[in-house]
């Protein structure tokens, strides 16, 4: 699978980390995000992921800031994407179950660096159900219209 990462400046060793954990698992991913401690702009890095995820570049994306909040916020704002904010594993199964989210995010200031990967493979293994949850997609894709 074609994993797309980004950052901010708040979780770059998590980045790291969860970069390789992922390539250890056997998925190829694309680091858009930041190598650097010095402050940057979450937004740029949560529209990238959420552009490249869009467009069928990458088949999911992960996103990591302090909180996972402001990224995943950013990302939103992309057409087509569904970016959701998890901190324990069940969320991360069902926003793939339910939502069909397409990027995942957390913070590295809110969940530890296991915590992140078992958050992470929670998501990857989870399948999305359809039915009547397609229903709730198609309207949240009409919104977007």
């Amino acid at each position: 699978m074609k994993i797309a990462i980004g950052n901010d400046h708040a979780a770059v060793e998590m980045k790291q980390e969860i970069k390789a954990y992922l390539e250890e698992l056997g998925h190829e991913v694309t680091d858009y995000g930041t190598n650097s401690n010095e402050s940057c702009n979450y937004p740029e890095v949560g529209e990238k992921v959420g552009r490249v995820v869009a467009a069928g570049e990458a088949d999911c994306g992960v996103l990591i800031c302090g909180t996972g909040v402001g990224i995943s916020i950013a990302a939103n704002k992309v057409p087509g994407i569904r970016a959701a904010v998890c901190s324990e594993t069940t969320t991360a199964r069902l926003v793939k179950e339910h939502n069909n989210a397409n990027i995942i995010a957390f913070g590295a200031r809110i969940v530890g660096i296991e915590t992140a990967k078992d958050i992470v493979k929670a998501y990857l293994d989870a399948e999305f159900l359809g039915g009547r949850h397609q229903t709730r997609i198609d309207m949240i894709s009409e919104i977007e219209k």
